[in-house]
């Protein structure tokens, strides 16, 4: 993403965090992480609480290490959600939202890591395809609830993230249902497939990546 595009991922982000903010419940329970993959993968946010969160730096680059990102996820999983314990109450299961304008270009670390992704049963994995350049199905070999947007433009990057808030507003609001039990969430305005599943109390990890 270059461009106009990976200015409205940046607009986009900070719609995110205003309507999140505004919202009682989610400041309360919603915490977000970024990682970002492109000719390098990095967590430029780890697990934050929501009024804490700083906006991540955004930078285009040339490959898309999917694969990268996806191992990058499963890591930050196992050591920054909390298990339940004795002595502890765990977070609930993650939320992720993975958004790439193109397809992986590692792919044998790819297929490695959705496998690996898929057996740690997050709470929900939604994976948006956006742009003509995009290839859904590499994103579901990973979820089923792969999400198409046809164009980059400010208005369809805007609408995605105004989805991607009241996922995690809905979310936030079903935190009183028993773990394991499925949680609606609103249904997508492009979408080939979107079916819920399980959900968190505290770690709603965010995946925003392909910025090349």
């Amino acid at each position: 993403m270059m461009g106009e595009p990976i200015e409205a991922v940046r607009q986009g982000i900070k719609a995110l965090l205003s309507e999140l903010r505004g919202d009682p419940q989610a400041l309360e329970t919603a915490y977000l992480s970024v990682i970002t993959f492109a000719s390098q993968v990095r967590q430029t946010t780890k697990l934050t609480e929501l009024m804490l969160f700083k906006e991540p730096r955004l930078e285009a680059e040339g490959c898309t290490l999917m694969g990268g990102a996806l191992k990058l996820l499963a890591e930050c999983v196992r050591t920054e959600v909390r298990k339940n314990t004795e002595t502890q109450k765990g977070d609930w299961r993650p939320l992720v939202f993975l958004l790439t304008d193109g397809s992986p270009t590692d792919l044998e670390d790819f297929r490695q890591a959705a496998a690996e992704i898929k057996s740690l049963k997050l709470g929900n994995i939604i994976a948006c395809a956006a742009g003509a350049d995009a290839d859904t199905s590499y994103l579901k070999q990973l979820t089923d609830n792969v999400l198409m947007m046809n164009s980059l433009s400010a208005g369809d990057m805007a609408k995605f993230f105004a989805w991607v808030s009241g996922s995690i507003k809905m979310s936030s609001k079903s935190l009183d249902a028993k773990p394991g039990a499925a949680i609606e969430l609103p249904p997508p305005r492009r979408a080939s497939r979107s079916s819920p599943d399980e959900q968190g109390t505290r770690g709603h990890k965010e995946k925003r990546g392909d910025v090349s």
